[in-house]
């Protein structure tokens, strides 16, 4: 029973999205559709001493107001050296910085591409190679689809002979679920209210912040075992 997720690249992503890559047989990234400004696609949280700090790329969307995740570009190329200057700052006294950062410092550094998508897709890929989550990451646009919204993503998952699709929460809200169930692929949804705390360097405890906090202060050893389990999924019946 093949399970998928299709989701868009996230910038750093919090533990919640490797959670869902670590729980499929494949992850599709869905950089086709629309980027969207002051969202995730090309930001994520730190903990710092003063609360959370926003790592953010500068992106070219000034004219271009409906171009798709994989269209948009970086406008400033000094992203990498300030982001690179935050993480030092505010982690350098975690319990696993010398063994984290180097290997973050060199993802930066090998990160040369001008597209929000290729970072992102970068960052995902090594990120998860450190966490031992061995899940196959391919793209939407391998699986063309002519359909639009829930037919789009039900096309992909049949171009990807999925019988399982595992959604985020937020979906609820627009997936078309009888239209899965009508064509026999089952719909999963995550849940996120389970995971738990660790020591992080600056209280109050915060989850949703990029899964560099989770790295810096538990390791890569013990970072997975902070992630779910297959229980943590509802279903619908088909």
């Amino acid at each position: 029973m093949k399970k998928i997720a299709i989701l868009q690249s996230n910038y750093i992503p919090w533990k919640g999205y490797f959670d869902m890559i670590n729980l499929v047989d494949e992850f599709i990234l869905f950089d086709e559709v629309q980027f969207t400004k002051r969202d995730w696609r090309n930001r994520n949280q730190i903990k710092t001493d003063k609360g959370l700090e926003w790592l953010t790329i500068p992106c070219n969307t000034k004219s271009k107001y409906n171009q798709s995740i994989d269209q948009t570009t970086v406008s400033n190329c000094k992203w990498r050296e300030k982001h690179l200057s935050s993480l030092r700052t505010h982690y350098t006294k975690a319990p696993f910085y010398n063994e984290i950062y180097p290997q973050i410092e060199a993802l930066y550094r090998t990160c040369t591409s001008q597209y929000i998508s290729e970072i992102n897709h970068h960052f995902i890929t090594h990120l998860c190679s450190m966490m031992d989550i061995n899940t196959p990451i391919t793209n939407s646009r391998d699986y063309p689809s002519k359909g639009h919204k829930s037919q789009k993503l039900l096309e992909i998952c049949q171009g990807a002979n999925a019988h399982i699709y595992i959604s985020g929460p937020a979906a609820k809200c627009y997936l078309d679920e009888m239209l899965f169930n009508k064509n026999r692929i089952e719909v999963s949804w995550m849940t996120y209210d389970h995971y738990p705390t660790y020591p992080q360097c600056y209280p109050e405890f915060f989850h949703h912040v990029s899964i560099l906090d989770l790295l810096f202060n538990v390791g890569t050893k013990e970072a997975i075992q902070h992630l779910s389990k297959k229980s943590h999924l509802s279903s619908i019946t088909i």
